[in-house]
C-alpha cells in the first residue's frame, strides 16, 4: 500500500501532466492530480488508470487551501500552477502549516532566490521546501557541481536553452514574456550590467543534430544564486532561443518595442503567439538542447574552458524541466533508500540533486548527454 501522498498542483498542465505520469507507476506514492478543473483532473487520472477519486478541484489560491491539505493527508505538494513571477508564498506557506513537503518549477528570479525566507517556518515544522526544482538552477548547478573540482578558480558560467517545437504551456510562455524588453542586471565582467529580457541576440552552435540556433538573454534565478554560490565569478549569463529562427525573431523585435516604450508588454501577445506555434510545430525541428560553457583557471594554473550539453529529440525537451521534482518525490517517498535524506528548512534547489539523480528521472525518453 502506499505510504506517501503527493498532490500535484497544476497536475494536468503542461508540466503537471508530465510529472503525474512520472509518477503513476510508484507503488510508494499515492498521486493525487489537482488543480482548478475538475474534469480535467479526472480525465488525465483515467488516462493514468487511477481511480477517480484521486482526482481533486482545489485552487491554488483557496484560503483553506492548508487545511484542505491537512484533510488529505497530503505529505508533499508540487507546485507546477505558474507562472511565478508576481506569485507570493501563498502554496508554500500552506504546505509548511500542513505539514507538508513542498517542491515547486518555479523559474522566477526572485521568486526561487526568496524561498529561504520561509526557512525558519520549515524548520519547525520539520519539512523539505524547495524552489526552482526544474532545469533552472536544479539540472545546471548540478553540471557545475560536477566540473567545478577541475578549476582552481572559476570565473565564467555561461549557459543557454535552445527549444525543439513543442510549445511550452501558456503560463511558462506568460513567464518569458513579462519581462521581455525590460531591464535586469546581470553579472559581467565582475560588475552587474543592465540587459534587457530576450535582447542581446546571439547565435550559438549546439552538437548535431541541433546545429546553431539563435538565444536571447534572459532572467532567471542563476543570475542571482550563482555568484552566491561559486565565489570569485565575473560572469554569469543565460540566453533562450525557438526552435524557429522567425519565431525567435519575432519576439526579439517586439521586445525592442518594449525597450523603446512602444509597447508595455508582451503579454497580451501569449495566447495568439501560443496557438500560431501550436500550428507550425509540425515545420519546426524536434530537436532542442542544453549547455552549460565554464572558463577559469585549471589545476595546472592554465586556463580551461569545459562545455557540457544535453540534447532532446521528439519533442521531448519538455519533460527535462520535470526531471528534479520527479526525482525529489522518489527520493521523499522511498523510493532510493540509499540517498543522503533532503534537509528540513526552505531553499532554492541547489545542491539536491547530480547531473545523475537528474537525468535517471528522464530514462526512457530521447535525451543524451554530451559530457565535457
Amino acid at each position: 500500500m502506499a505510504s506517501h501522498t503527493i498532490l500535484v498542483l497544476g497536475g494536468y498542465g503542461f508540466f503537471g501532466t508530465r510529472i503525474c505520469a512520472a509518477l503513476a507507476g510508484n507503488q510508494d506514492i499515492h498521486l493525487l492530480v489537482a488543480g482548478r478543473d475538475a474534469a480535467r483532473a479526472g480525465a488525465l487520472t483515467a488516462q493514468l488508470g487511477l481511480p477517480p477519486r484521486q482526482a481533486l478541484a482545489l485552487d491554488a489560491a483557496a484560503p483553506d487551501l492548508a487545511r484542505r491539505l491537512a484533510e488529505l493527508g497530503v505529505d508533499t505538494l508540487i507546485h507546477t500552477a505558474g507562472p511565478f513571477q508576481g506569485q507570493d508564498y501563498h502554496v508554500a506557506r500552506a504546505a509548511i502549516e500542513a505539514g507538508a513537503n513542498y517542491i515547486d518549477l518555479a523559474d522566477g528570479r526572485d521568486f526561487v532566490d526568496g524561498i529561504a525566507s520561509l526557512d525558519d517556518l520549515a524548520r519547525q515544522r520539520g519539512v523539505f521546501v524547495t524552489s526552482g526544482a526544474s532545469s533552472l538552477p536544479a539540472l545546471s548547478s548540478a553540471v557545475v557541481d560536477r566540473y567545478l573540482p577541475r578549476f582552481r578558480q572559476l570565473a565564467s558560467i555561461r549557459h543557454g536553452i535552445a527549444s525543439g517545437a513543442r510549445a511550452p504551456g501558456i503560463a511558462t510562455m506568460a513567464g518569458i514574456f513579462s519581462y521581455c524588453g525590460k531591464p535586469f542586471q546581470r553579472l559581467a565582467g565582475g560588475r552587474q550590467q543592465t540587459t534587457h529580457g530576450w535582447l542581446d541576440l546571439q547565435r550559438h552552435r549546439f552538437a548535431a543534430p541541433v546545429g546553431r540556433r539563435l538565444l536571447g538573454s534572459c532572467d532567471v534565478p542563476d543570475l542571482a544564486l550563482f555568484p552566491q554560490r561559486y565565489p570569485g565569478l565575473d560572469t554569469v549569463t543565460f540566453h533562450a532561443g525557438f526552435a524557429g529562427a522567425p519565431g525567435h525573431l519575432f519576439v526579439w523585435a517586439a521586445a525592442h518595442l518594449v525597450r523603446l516604450g512602444l509597447l508595455r508588454s508582451l503579454l497580451p501577445l501569449v495566447r495568439p503567439l501560443h496557438a500560431i506555434s501550436q500550428w507550425v510545430e509540425p515545420l519546426v525541428s524536434d530537436k532542442g538542447a542544453m549547455f552549460v560553457t565554464l572558463q577559469g583557471t585549471g589545476l595546472d594554473g592554465l586556463p580551461l574552458t569545459l562545455t557540457w550539453q544535453l540534447l532532446a529529440a521528439q519533442n521531448h525537451g519538455p519533460h527535462i524541466p520535470c526531471g528534479a521534482s520527479i526525482a525529489l518525490a522518489n527520493r521523499l517517498a522511498g523510493a532510493t533508500n540509499n540517498d543522503t535524506p533532503l534537509p528540513r528548512g526552505a531553499m532554492p534547489c541547489i545542491g539536491l540533486l547530480t547531473v545523475e539523480n537528474y537525468l535517471a528521472a528522464l530514462q526512457g525518453y530521447d535525451v543524451t548527454e554530451v559530457p565535457a
